[in-house]
C-alpha cells in the first residue's frame, strides 16, 4: 500500500514539474516549407507528435485485428478459409461413404478447388457425380484433376477405367486400360484391373493372353492364379467349340484350342473334363471316351467318373469293364457307383445296373442316380418305388423346393 502512495505521489510531482517547465519556458517551434509554415510552442508540438504517434499505432492495431485468423472479426481470413475447406472435406468424405452423392461432389469439388493437392478430392466427386448418372460432369472432374496434377495420370486413369466399368461402358474402360498398359506395362494394379474387366466381358482368350504377365508380376497369389488359368482354358475350351471356321462347327477349333495348352495343362482334370464335355455336345462320343479313359488311368478323378458314364465309346464291354476295374481302388465313389449303372443299362444288363445305382444312393443321395433308377425300377414295374424315387430326386436337385410354401387349396 505504501508502495502505491509513493507512485502516486511521485505521478503528481512529476506533472506539477512538467507544468511548471511549460508555464516558465513554453518554448517555440517553427516549420517552414515554400508556402507551407507550421509555427507553434514546443510543448504543443510534442503533443502533436504524440497523438499522432498513438493515432498510428492504433490504426496499425486494428489492420491487425482485423487481418488475424481469429475467426470471428473477419470470416474471410486464411484460417477461416482453411476451416471451411477441412468442414467441406469431412462432410463430402461423410456422404461419399453412406452415399449422399449430390452433398459428397458438391463439399468434394469445393475441397478440390482450395486444396494444393487436391487428387482425393477430385476422384471422389468424379465418383460420386457418376453414381448420379453424371457422366460427363465425372470425366469432367477428372480432367481437372489431371490438369492440376499431371503427375498422377495412372491414378486418374485407373479411376477412370472402374467408372466407366461401373456406367456399363466396358469398351471404353479396355481403351483406357490398355493405353496405360502400354505406358506402365509392369503396374500391379493395371493387370488387376485388366484381368477382371476380361472376365467380366467373357474374353476368355484375351486373358490367356495376359496369363503371362500376371504370372511374371506377381499380380495374384499362386493359389488364385492357378485357379484362374484351369478356368479360362475351360471357358476357352468351350467358347471354341461353339465357333465356326469355314461353316463347320468347332470340332477343329475345340482340338486346336487343347493342343494350345501344355502338357501340365492337359493333364489337370479341370480341362480334361471341360474338354470332354465338349467333344461329347459335338457328339466326338468316342474321342471324349478315350480322353477321359486315358485320364481315368493316370490319376481318379470322380467328376471325370461321372462324365465317363455319358459317353459313348466304340465297344461298350470294354468301356464297362475298365469302369469295373476302378472299382478296385475306389469301392465307395458315388460318382463312379453311378457311372457303372448307367454303363450296365446301356448293356442292358439290368439287375448289375440296379445293383451299381442302389449302391450309389447309399453312397451319397444324388437327383442323377434318383433319376436312373426311378426310370428303371418303372421299366420294371416297380411303379411305387420308382414314384418314391422321383420325387427325391425333385427334392435334391432345389431344396429351396421342399422348404416353399404351398398354395392352399380352394373349397368349394
Amino acid at each position: 500500500m505504501k508502495r502505491l502512495y509513493v507512485i502516486v505521489f511521485l505521478v503528481i510531482a512529476a506533472t506539477a514539474a512538467l507544468g511548471l517547465a511549460i508555464a516558465e519556458h513554453s518554448g517555440y517551434v517553427l516549420i517552414a516549407y515554400k508556402t507551407f509554415r507550421y509555427e507553434s510552442s514546443l510543448w504543443a508540438t510534442l503533443a502533436l507528435v504524440a497523438v499522432l504517434w498513438l493515432l498510428f499505432w492504433g490504426i496499425k492495431a486494428l489492420v491487425e485485428l482485423v487481418t488475424t485468423s481469429s475467426g470471428v472479426v473477419n470470416p474471410w481470413s486464411r484460417r477461416n478459409r482453411s476451416r471451411r475447406v477441412q468442414v467441406a472435406i469431412e462432410h463430402g468424405q461423410l456422404d461419399l461413404a453412406e452415399g449422399r452423392w449430390a452433398s459428397a461432389q458438391r463439399h468434394l469439388a469445393r475441397a478440390a478447388e482450395a486444396e494444393r493437392q487436391p487428387l482425393l478430392y477430385y476422384l471422389g466427386a468424379a465418383r460420386a457425380a457418376n453414381e448420379q448418372g453424371h457422366y460427363e460432369e465425372s470425366d469432367n472432374l477428372l480432367e481437372r484433376a489431371l490438369e492440376r496434377q499431371p503427375q498422377a495420370e495412372l491414378a486418374i486413369a485407373l479411376s477412370h477405367a472402374q467408372l466407366q466399368t461401373d456406367r456399363g461402358d466396358t469398351e471404353g474402360a479396355l481403351a483406357t486400360l490398355q493405353a496405360m498398359h502400354e505406358r506402365h506395362p509392369h503396374n500391379v494394379q493395371t493387370l488387376r484391373q485388366l484381368q477382371r474387366l476380361h472376365q467380366q466381358r467373357g474374353d476368355w482368350p484375351a486373358l490367356i493372353r495376359l496369363l503371362p504377365e500376371l504370372r511374371k508380376d506377381k499380380v495374384l497369389p499362386a493359389a488364385e492364379l492357378a485357379e484362374l488359368e484351369r478356368r479360362a482354358w475351360g471357358k476357352n475350351l468351350s467358347l471354341a467349340a461353339h465357333q465356326e471356321a469355314d461353316g463347320t462347327v468347332g470340332l477343329q477349333t475345340l482340338n486346336r484350342a487343347w493342343q494350345q495348352l501344355n502338357s501340365a495343362q492337359r493333364q489337370e482334370p479341370q480341362l480334361v473334363l471341360a474338354y470332354a464335355e465338349q467333344l461329347r455336345q459335338l457328339g466326338a462320343q468316342v474321342e471324349a471316351e478315350e480322353v477321359l479313359r486315358t485320364a481315368l488311368k493316370r490319376s481318379f478323378d470322380s467328376h471325370l467318373a461321372r462324365l465317363y458314364g455319358l459317353v459313348r465309346g466304340g465297344d461298350p464291354a470294354r468301356q464297362l469293364q475298365f469302369a469295373e476295374g476302378l472299382l478296385k481302388d475306389q469301392p465307395a465313389d458315388p460318382s463312379l457307383l453311378l457311372t457303372l449303372g448307367r454303363l450296365c443299362l446301356q448293356s442292358s444288363l439290368w439287375g448289375k445296373a440296379r445293383d451299381y445305382l442302389e449302391s450309389s444312393l447309399r453312397a451319397q443321395r444324388n437327383p442323377e442316380a434318383c433319376a436312373e433308377l426311378a426310370r428303371l425300377l418303372a421299366q420294371m414295374g416297380d411303379t411305387e418305388r420308382s414314384n418314391q424315387l422321383f420325387q427325391e430326386g425333385l427334392g435334391l436337385l432345389d431344396e429351396r423346393l421342399l422348404a416353399a410354401p404351398l398354395p392352399v387349396p380352394a373349397h368349394a
